[in-house]
């Protein structure tokens, strides 16, 4: 099962964290920038280059330390086809290195059309005779929103092509206890309905780790939410954003954790990509550096709060 093999990559790395690769133009160092623009043009085909040149340095400094990482669709999409063909690429090369990789789609649609999203960034698309991949990922983030409609198509592309997805739990964002904190009339509120949901679903995509193929996204912001779903969700794999910039730390995550240390992964996303911006006198060329040596650091830091 998909997340078997992210377990073990976690394991085998000691590291429970998942890079975000979410790259804007005014992240890039700017001789990529310069450079991209001066082959390319200052036009959405050289953006596009460019963020591929500085995701590529981020994975080549990254893949020996860091287990997956997590491209936010959005911002390849704001670059028309050329960003979306930077998000394959950097999918592609992602798993050349041996890399995890997540895409942050949130996609959601019932029937036939949830299929086209799920075999879109985790199966493969028939061309008459044959069949390609599109984009590769081993894993997407879906909304849940619209029940067992939206998520049975991607259990199905899941079970042929043995991948996983994260469906939206208790997210990170300010407002989300606006939907997600109501208490319906059984008592439970929406986030561990939903969280049961997975669960549920998880039954169909069960791993031999005891995780299932179905995972949550639960935000490293409510840690006191972390911890009930960690234990009332004790099949159901954690993917934490919120760490970092969004202000989460190591002691708020410790709860997404089982007794064995394992049951989540932490995102880091401009923590990581931006750290070459906080490094006092650090040559520009040397981003990727100082994403390695944040990437360390919270390596450590994490490990040292799941063990205490």
């Amino acid at each position: 099962m998909s997340f078997d093999r992210l377990i073990k990559a976690i394991k085998e790395k000691n590291n429970p964290t998942v890079a975000g690769l979410d790259p804007k133009l005014d992240y890039l160092p700017e001789y990529i920038t310069e450079e991209a623009f001066a082959k390319y043009g200052e036009n959405l085909e050289g953006a596009a280059e460019a963020l591929f040149t500085f995701n590529k340095g981020l994975i080549d400094e990254l893949y020996d330390i860091v287990p997956a990482v997590k491209p936010q669709a959005a911002y390849y999409e704001m670059y028309g086809w050329a960003g979306v063909r930077t998000l394959q690429k950097t999918i592609e090369y992602a798993k050349s290195k041996g890399m995890f990789v997540i895409t942050d789609g949130k996609r959601n649609d019932i029937g036939t059309t949830m299929t086209a999203y799920a075999a879109a960034h985790l199966g493969k698309t028939a061309v008459g005779a044959s069949s390609f991949e599109a984009f590769g990922a081993d894993a997407l983030t879906v909304n849940g929103y619209l029940g067992t409609d939206g998520i049975k198509p991607v259990i199905d592309i899941c079970k042929q092509y043995d991948k996983g997805m994260f469906v939206l739990v208790k997210t990170s964002n300010p407002s989300s206890g606006e939907l997600q904190d109501r208490v319906l009339d059984d008592g439970l509120t929406v986030y561990r309905t939903m969280g049961n949901m997975c669960e549920k679903w998880g039954e169909e995509l069960m791993g031999e780790s005891g995780y299932s193929g179905v995972g949550a996204v639960v935000g490293a912001t409510y840690p006191e939410q972390l911890s009930e779903l960690r234990k009332a969700l004790p099949h159901t794999f954690f993917l934490v954003p919120g760490y970092g910039a969004q202000g989460g730390g190591a002691k708020d995550v410790a709860g997404a954790f089982d007794k064995n240390g394992i049951g989540a992964i932490i995102n880091s996303s401009r923590g990581i990509m931006c750290a070459w911006k906080k490094e006092e006198g650090l040559d520009m060329h040397d981003y990727a550096k100082a994403a390695r040596r944040e990437a360390l650091r919270m390596r450590d830091s994490l490990n040292e709060a799941i063990n205490n």
